[in-house]
């Protein structure tokens, strides 16, 4: 079981702050799953994450919509702007599972390593 942490690298957000989204990512895919079995199973074991990269909003979107629509948990997450992107909310990144390689792969897997 895995969990796939999928950032906007044409963001060119600080590593502070990708940190930062992955984190919200992981937390919101985590928590307001807490009753589906594939995260009660990770959290039982390594809880593994892996971070990967897109190149734009559309492909992000894209591939959140692709992962919804195969049954896998799937969170974007939209950053308010508070603090960078001019005070323009700006869709960030999206945590994909936990769930299967199995699963996973088809989806996720000719995303590269951050």
């Amino acid at each position: 079981m895995k969990q796939i942490l999928v950032m906007r690298k044409d963001l060119n957000m600080k590593v502070g702050k990708m940190c930062a989204q992955a984190a919200h990512a992981s937390m919101k895919a985590t928590l307001l799953h807490l009753d589906d079995p594939r995260v009660k199973e990770w959290l039982s074991g390594k809880f593994t994450k892996i971070a990967v990269g897109v190149n734009s909003e559309e492909e992000l979107l894209a591939l959140h919509k692709n992962a919804l629509d195969n049954g896998l948990i799937s969170e974007l997450i939209t950053d308010a702007g508070l603090t960078v992107f001019d005070g323009v909310p700006t869709n960030t990144c999206i945590a994909i599972g936990p769930d299967t390689h199995e699963n996973l792969q088809p989806i996720t897997g000719s995303l590269k390593l951050l």
